[in-house]
């Protein structure tokens, strides 16, 4: 007896396994947050008189590394609800 793999199950399958590994981009933020909030304070603590350029510098790095974490979250939110493989796999069928 043939099996026949369902395509719309399959897409679905593969964008929620698509989706968890999007999410894994999440780990790389914190990560280097984290990084950059200890060398921050270790940059402080040698020069407190350069607090104000430290911390503005420390910020400005900790705003563009989160947008590798939002990134990867819209990448699993639109694979999870607004999922264009199954639109185009509808048209075809």
């Amino acid at each position: 007896m043939e099996t026949q793999i369902d395509g719309k199950a399959l897409i679905l399958a593969c964008s929620a396994i698509g989706s968890g590994l999007a999410m894994i981009a999440g780990i790389g933020p914190g990560i280097g947050q984290g990084y950059a909030a200890g060398k921050g304070a270790e940059a402080v603590g040698r020069q407190p008189e350069a607090q104000s350029d430290v911390v503005r510098t420390m910020l400005l790095g900790a705003a563009v590394a989160e947008t590798t974490g939002i990134y990867g979250l819209i990448v699993a939110i639109i694979l999870l609800f607004a999922n264009p493989l199954i639109t185009k796999y509808m048209e075809i069928m």
